[in-house]
Order: C-alpha cells, then sequence, then structure tokens
C-alpha cells in the first residue's frame, strides 16, 4: 500500500490530486485505528436476471416452474419483466466469496427444476417470439399485489414495448458498515446526524459513481453484437456482422446504449437530483405524480382492464432506468421512497453490469473484487454536486463508451474538456489500486492479494482492448464463425453442463424444496385471505404515492 501512497503523492498539484488527498486521508483513517476491520463488515449482494430458453435458443413460453415457488413470495427466486425472466437474488454477505457461492446454489436448485430448459447466459437476448405481443408478462396470481406487478408490467409494455424488457443484467448490492461511516463522522466532526450523514455519504458515492462508471462499460461490456430480429425492423446505426447478427465494431455495451436500458421518451428529462437526499426523494415523487401527455392518451383502463397503474412520467419509482440506484430495505408494503424519506441510505444498487457470458453465474470473484475497490474509492473520494450540465457530460460519456468504448483514441469530457479515456482511466486506478491495496493488508484470510491481483487484471485491458469481454465475445464469433445467437447458445449450453453436473446434496435440495412450498403457501394464503376490490387496491396505492415525503 506504501507503494501506491507514494504513485498518489506524486500525482500534480491539480484538483484531482487534491481529491487524492482527500481520498487517501479518509482511507488512512479507516485502516489506522482499532476499529480498521470495519471495511470488511461491509455487504455484498448480487440480484442476476436470466431468460429461460430452449436448447434452440427460443424464448421458453412456459410458466415460471412450480418447483422454484412463488414468483411473488419467494425471496431468492423470482421474475422480472416476463414470466421467463427468471432473478436469482442471493443473501448479502460480508464476503462476496460466499455471495457467489449462495449465487451458484440457486443456479444448481433453478437447474435441477428446470427441465428441458437452459438460463441464457447473455444481456442481450436470443429468439424472441415473432411479435412483441407473443412475450408473455410475468404472472404473480390473484392478489391484489400479485395484480398490481402484472398491470405495471403491462404499462411498460406499452410504454417502452416488452422487447425491451427481455434484456437482462447484473445488479451488485454495496454497503460499507455503519461503523465506517460513524468513524468518519466523528473525524470530520460533521455537524449533521448520523442517519444524514451516512445518506449524505452514499449520495457522494453516487455522483463520483455517475461520473466515473464509464470505465465499468469498458472493463466488463460483454454485449456489442445481438440477433438483427431483436430490433423488429427498427432504425440503427449498427453494422453486419452476418446474416443474423448486427453490431458496432468497438462497442462494450449494446445493453446499456440508446438500443437497450437509456433513459428515452419521457425519462429523458428526468434528471434525478443526487446531490442531497431531499432532493432525489422530490425529483422521483414528482416523476411519479406527474402526468406525461403520451400516457395520458394510453389512459388507465382498456375495456374495462386495467393497463397502467397512473398515466405519470414513471407508474413506480423503480421505473426509473438508472445505472445507479440509492436503496433501504423496506418494511412489508413500504414504498421505496418513504423507506430512504424514513431511514435513509442503507446501500446503493449497480444496475449497469452485463452478463459475463465467460462465466457460469454471469460474474466473477475477480470482477466482484475489482467492483469492491472501485465503489470504495467512489465512497471515499471527495465528490462535486453534479447539477444538470455535468449530469448531462457523464451520460455522454457513459453512452460514448457504450457504444465505441474499445475505438482507439476515443476521448471523453471531463469538467468541460476533452480528455483521453486512457488517461482519465489511468488516473482512476491509480487509487483503485490503493484501495485494494487496502483491502487487501486487512484481509490476509483471503490469500492477501485477492483485491490487488484483480483490480491488476483490469488494468491490463487498457494497454490491450482485446482483453475485454466485449472484445472476446467477437473474436470468438469470428473464431467460430458463429451468430450472436451459435454463440450464446453454446456458452449457455455449457454453462448448463456445468450446473448440472454437481447436483445439490440431498439435504440442501430439500431445503430449497421447503422454501419454494412455503413460498406457494404464502401466495395461497394472500390470494384467499384478499379483502377489498382491486379498484379500490390500486386507489389507495396511487393515494400512497402522493404522500409528501419527509427526512
Amino acid at each position: 500500500m506504501a507503494a501506491d501512497n507514494a504513485r498518489l503523492a506524486s500525482m500534480p498539484n491539480t484538483t484531482s490530486s487534491r481529491t487524492t488527498d482527500a481520498f487517501l486521508h479518509r482511507l488512512s483513517v479507516l485502516t489506522s485505528g482499532p476499529q480498521r476491520d470495519a471495511l470488511l463488515r461491509g455487504l455484498r449482494g448480487i440480484e442476476r436476471e436470466s431468460l429461460r430458453v430452449t436448447h434452440e435458443g427460443q424464448l421458453a413460453l412456459t410458466p415460471h416452474p412450480r418447483a422454484l415457488g412463488s414468483a411473488l413470495t419467494h425471496p431468492s427466486l423470482t421474475t422480472d419483466y416476463s414470466e421467463a425472466l427468471i432473478e436469482l437474488i442471493t443473501p448479502a454477505e460480508h464476503d462476496v466469496a460466499l455471495t457467489l457461492e449462495k449465487l451458484d446454489t440457486l443456479h444448481r436448485f433453478v437447474y435441477a427444476n428446470l427441465g428441458d430448459e437452459i438460463l441464457w447466459n447473455n444481456s442481450m437476448p436470443g429468439l424472441l417470439p415473432d411479435t412483441d405481443e407473443g412475450i408473455p408478462i410475468a404472472d404473480y396470481g390473484s392478489s391484489n399485489i400479485g395484480k398490481l406487478k402484472y398491470v405495471y408490467r403491462i404499462g411498460l409494455a406499452l410504454r417502452y414495448g416488452r422487447t425491451m424488457q427481455c434484456i437482462a443484467g447484473i445488479h451488485y448490492n454495496y454497503s460499507l458498515n455503519e461503523e465506517v461511516w460513524r468513524l468518519l463522522h466523528a473525524e470530520q466532526q460533521s455537524t449533521a446526524n448520523a442517519v444524514d450523514f451516512q445518506s449524505d455519504r452514499y449520495l457522494a458515492l453516487i455522483r463520483n459513481f455517475r461520473r466515473t462508471n464509464w470505465l465499468l462499460m469498458y472493463l466488463f461490456g460483454a454485449s456489442p453484437a445481438l440477433d438483427r430480429r431483436f430490433l423488429r425492423e427498427r432504425k440503427h446505426t449498427l453494422e453486419t456482422f452476418d446474416a443474423d447478427t448486427l453490431y458496432r465494431p468497438y462497442a462494450t455495451s449494446l445493453r446499456m446504449s440508446d438500443l437497450g436500458y437509456s433513459n428515452t421518451t419521457a425519462q429523458a428529462a428526468l434528471h434525478a437530483d443526487y446531490d442531497t437526499l431531499p432532493g432525489y426523494l422530490d425529483a422521483l415523487a414528482k416523476a411519479v405524480s406527474q402526468p406525461y401527455p403520451a400516457y395520458e392518451a394510453i389512459g388507465t383502463q382498456r375495456d374495462g382492464e386495467w393497463v397502467q397503474i397512473n398515466t405519470n412520467v414513471l407508474q413506480i419509482e423503480n421505473e426509473f432506468y438508472s445505472t445507479i440506484r440509492p436503496k433501504r430495505v423496506t418494511y412489508p408494503g413500504e414504498r421505496p421512497l418513504h423507506a430512504l424519506a424514513a431511514r435513509g441510505v442503507q446501500y446503493v444498487e449497480v444496475r449497469c453490469m452485463d452478463i459475463d457470458p465467460f462465466e457460469p453465474v454471469g460474474i466473477s470473484l475477480e470482477t466482484s473484487r475489482f467492483l469492491d475497490a472501485y465503489l470504495l474509492v467512489c465512497a471515499l473520494d471527495d465528490s462535486a454536486p453534479l447539477p444538470p450540465p455535468a449530469y448531462c457530460e457523464a451520460n455522454q460519456n457513459f453512452a460514448r463508451v457504450t457504444t465505441e468504448g474499445r475505438k482507439p483514441g476515443l476521448e471523453l469530457t471531463r469538467d468541460g474538456q476533452t480528455i483521453a479515456m486512457t488517461e482519465w482511466a489511468d488516473e482512476l486506478f491509480v487509487k483503485i489500486e490503493a484501495a485494494a491495496a487496502a483491502l487487501d493488508a486487512l484481509d490476509a484470510l483471503n490469500g492477501g492479494d485477492a483485491h490487488a491481483r484483480s483490480v491488476a487484471v483490469q488494468r491490463a485491458k487498457l494497454a490491450d482492448a482485446s482483453l475485454t469481454p466485449s472484445a472476446r465475445v467477437l473474436q470468438t464469433m469470428r473464431e467460430k464463425q458463429q451468430s450472436f445467437l451459435e454463440f450464446g447458445l453454446e456458452q449457455s449450453e455449457a454453462h448448463a453442463a456445468h450446473f448440472r453436473a454437481r447436483p445439490l446434496p440431498a439435504d440442501v435440495a430439500k431445503e430449497f424444496e421447503e422454501l419454494a412450498t412455503q413460498s406457494l403457501d404464502e401466495q395461497a394464503k394472500l390470494e384467499r385471505e384478499e379483502v377489498g376490490s382491486f379498484d379500490a387496491f390500486v386507489a389507495a396505492y396511487r393515494a400512497y404515492t402522493l404522500n409528501r415525503f419527509s427526512v
């Protein structure tokens, strides 16, 4: 770690170096005192989405397997948009290695109950039905909350189309132990209360993340190509790879580009305020209560059936497509914004990570270790406000890297000035290396250099873009003369064999079977004991949305 600090100290006396001094100071506070192990006591959770497909790569049209339990009430196995889009959710663990072990276990249980289907191990989907309407929307049963989830998805279909909702990714949930915030709160002699201080620091993390998350797209973006039929004859600027595949030669993540989960239509004008928690809550609260003309034209009902929860910019706060979200564990029936307002920010959810098609569970331990070091830098570095011009600049940099991140000599914009992407990345890596060294020094149980090794692997990608996942995808397709569909199918079949060759021990399998049964019983109980009409339920839900948020 001393060598890393020396490199940091030798940087020129610029704004960047001054923020580096602040970062180093905070890192020193956390690694030199009696509570130095607090940095190792944060939590890591992973949510992994994946489409169920046939052995031909076609979207499965079968219901969510009953053996996996209720998608409404199961804590670890649910569905996202489509009935075929399964989501595997790990518990939060102090060591991400254990998180990944839990994710592996979930995959093995799922594969024991998938029948003749497999999980599609790519972010961009394989073969979808011929029409958008042929994609099955997730079914959560006849309870009012189950029907609300279904109506919300009908609304998404009308607003954005079902096809886009079949794109899958990895969500990485990250928190620092509250002792970390207590130590920094005391050291900075902040006059804010502990909850507000913690929220402010998480928002600082988010602002730093928003400015630099293009780096994650370069290093880990893994969706440079897609099946031609995904676009459904929409206009595009992609190039032809083969008869069935479109791509961009230097793209890193078409999933996160304007072809996938970029903020479009009504969301284009929605600038979340990440400078203060009240500002963030106010921006999102307005979005879930402000009518939008195009959605008003759709209406909330057709032929007596609900098709949207409301006609606002957002039906609910989770409709906001962002690369990162401030989060707080909610109580049953509690809205996310109310939880944040009442108890502050508890963790962040990183949402921009592509599925790694070369990894069976979609993300490697090496990648996770890097994320921990990178997010620690975001958390401890100084963080300037993110007014609208800076917000737009960050979005433009991110978009540029998703579509041409591997282009030689690529330039980005930082504080209105042009800078080479590799130069900016190199500055970031100096800090990330220091964070990794600090984590390794505290974490002797994992071999002493696990984080540093993960960062070294990523730094090599700056000098050689062919090492990035996006480049490897295209190179594999070229070498094997594969279409995107053929590549995706081969990878998915290999990973399916990997899991099916390792069935769970009988006692572990039984625990999962019991949990699945319990979740089905919980859903049945909800449906059996439902009180009140769905119309009244929606009315109450919408009224709750309009409540004032107070911090």
